[in-house]
């Protein structure tokens, strides 16, 4: 492949395991037996499922479903506008959600995310992403649950794509800038 960025290992699929599992424990005992989960997607749906495994593991057997967003178009950079592309099915009315995410950095989107469900009268609505970069947020939305803290850094793999690109890889790898 022409031009193919070098990523370079942040976060080993090792570290991130570990790290599921200690999350799903703590959600486990910090949340309502009937938390509803929803995923973001598109760049959640790793982290997601192996969360939900852990959770089982962990003796939550929580229902999950999916809500997708944009906020970026083609583009890097969020637009600060966003649109829900694919609702969720299930009713959140006077249930705990786990609202969960691949990353929070300017916070549009899970901000939105959030304000919706508790619009739609979700009793309690909790923020987990694997990944915070506290110094991008252009909100004041803070996650409840974090698996790593991250620099200005491009992300890579474990479901963050660039172009659609490296979702794949089995760990969190930042790109390498070429000359």
């Amino acid at each position: 492949m022409p031009n193919r960025p070098t990523v370079s290992i942040r976060f080993s699929a090792a570290e991130i395991a570990a790290r599921v599992d200690e999350m799903a424990a703590d959600l486990a005992v910090k949340l309502a037996p009937d938390t509803l989960v929803v995923s973001v997607l598109k760049g959640s749906f790793v982290f997601a499922a192996d969360l939900i495994r852990a959770l089982s593991r962990a003796g939550a057997d929580w229902s999950m479903d999916f809500l997708t967003l944009s906020s970026y178009g083609s583009g890097t950079e969020t637009t600060g506008h966003v649109k829900v592309v694919r609702d969720i099915v299930d009713d959140v009315r006077d249930r705990d959600v786990l609202l969960v995410d691949d990353i929070l950095e300017s916070g549009f989107t899970l901000s939105f995310a959030k304000k919706l469900l508790e619009e739609r009268g979700a009793r309690r609505v909790s923020i987990c992403t694997l990944l915070d970069k506290p110094e991008k947020r252009r909100t004041t939305l803070q996650a409840d649950f974090v698996g790593f803290e991250a620099g200005d850094e491009f992300l890579v793999g474990y479901g963050l794509d660039w172009a659609h690109r490296f979702r794949g890889l089995p760990y969190i790898g930042v790109v390498e800038k070429t000359a």
